[in-house]
């Protein structure tokens, strides 16, 4: 599968209870047009019959590198067990339940290619699939000949991602030498996406490739449906991921957009009931500015310590009920502001 003249590329795949996915995500890493890949596969402790998927598909591709944990490490520590087998010069960070295009790895290699060494990041568009493989909506809006309608970002695209959500994270192909300089994912953190953008955009550029190259699987239990469950680790995550942030801006436009997401994320604590971490992302935004009146009030309320979650979860979820089926849906907008 792997040819020596064209640069490798490593896809690493982590896979957790996945059944229903992972057979497809795999298939479209084997039938890519681009042979030079090794595939490596990371269960992280399934308890349904994802192991059972993955032994069986390594059984009939010899090639592929199976590592089964025994207890579920999380997503960043997976990730980073695939990333110490991996010898690839680009790298692909793939869920078991999405899926590549048949041509993706052969378009993004060729167009890191003629880049720069200073680019570290391509990322391309998107389209949006459910559980059952309907198509949705892309990631960024497209016209007639599938371009995206609005501008996206490239270069130095640091202050781009302290303001807002706009990477597509499945889409993206890493260079190895970057991952390394990194020292992978931060396997203190939740989730991996928001620590690796601000960690990398510093020290590198970013591509965006105007093609939709992924299909990307919009699930009820996703992880980024999580961020509003009490406990689960994702806005803990952010904060660490803001106060790095803090330390590595390099002037008061940076420190503005950080402000400006900080108080999302300190709304965000209160309907999730993370009060006491509220209270902390407000610490954090004072030394940067002195708050405005509207987030005080959600700092009053993190103090108040209502019980707002319930309410908000069941508000949010018609919400997107009624929305999904809407033919201008844009999950990037609706789940991560």
């Amino acid at each position: 599968m792997i040819v020596s003249n064209k640069p490798l590329v490593s896809v690493i795949c982590t896979a957790y209870n996945h059944e229903g996915f992972i057979r497809e995500a795999l298939e479209s890493v084997i039938n890519q047009s681009y042979e030079s890949i090794e595939l490596i596969v990371i269960d992280n402790a399934s308890t349904d019959a994802s192991r059972t998927i993955i032994e069986g598909f390594s059984d009939r591709h010899p090639s592929v590198q199976v590592v089964t944990n025994s207890s579920n490490l999380g997503l960043c520590k997976a990730f980073n067990q695939g990333l110490a087998l991996a010898s690839g010069k680009y790298v692909v960070d793939l869920s078991a339940d999405d899926v590549l295009s048949a041509h993706r790895i052969e378009r993004q290699v060729a167009f890191f290619e003629q880049l720069p060494d200073e680019y570290g990041v391509i990322f391309s568009n998107a389209r949006f699939i459910n559980a059952k493989g309907h198509l949705l909506h892309h990631h960024y809006e497209t016209n007639e000949e599938g371009k995206a309608k609005v501008e996206v970002p490239s270069g130095d695209v640091y202050r781009n991602v302290l303001e807002r959500y706009f990477i597509c994270t499945p889409t993206m192909m890493m260079r190895r030498s970057l991952l390394d300089r990194l020292g992978g994912y931060d396997e203190a953190l939740a989730f991996e996406d928001f620590d690796f953008w601000v960690r990398s955009a510093i020290i590198s550029k970013y591509a965006y490739q105007d093609e939709i190259l992924t299909y990307k699987r919009l699930l009820a239990n996703s992880l980024s449906l999580q961020v509003f469950k009490p406990g689960s680790g994702i806005l803990e995550s952010t904060y660490v991921v803001c106060n790095k942030a803090y330390d590595l801006n390099r002037n008061q436009e940076d420190f503005d957009q950080l402000a400006k997401r900080i108080r999302t994320f300190i709304r965000k604590c209160l309907y999730a009931q993370e009060f006491e971490l509220g209270i902390r992302f407000r610490k954090l935004l004072n030394y940067i500015e002195d708050p405005d009146p509207i987030t005080e009030i959600f700092v009053l309320l993190c103090r108040m310590r209502l019980p707002v979650n319930g309410l908000y979860r069941v508000f949010r979820k018609a919400s997107l009920k009624f929305i999904s089926g809407r033919k201008d849906f844009r999950p990037n907008v609706v789940l991560f502001e």
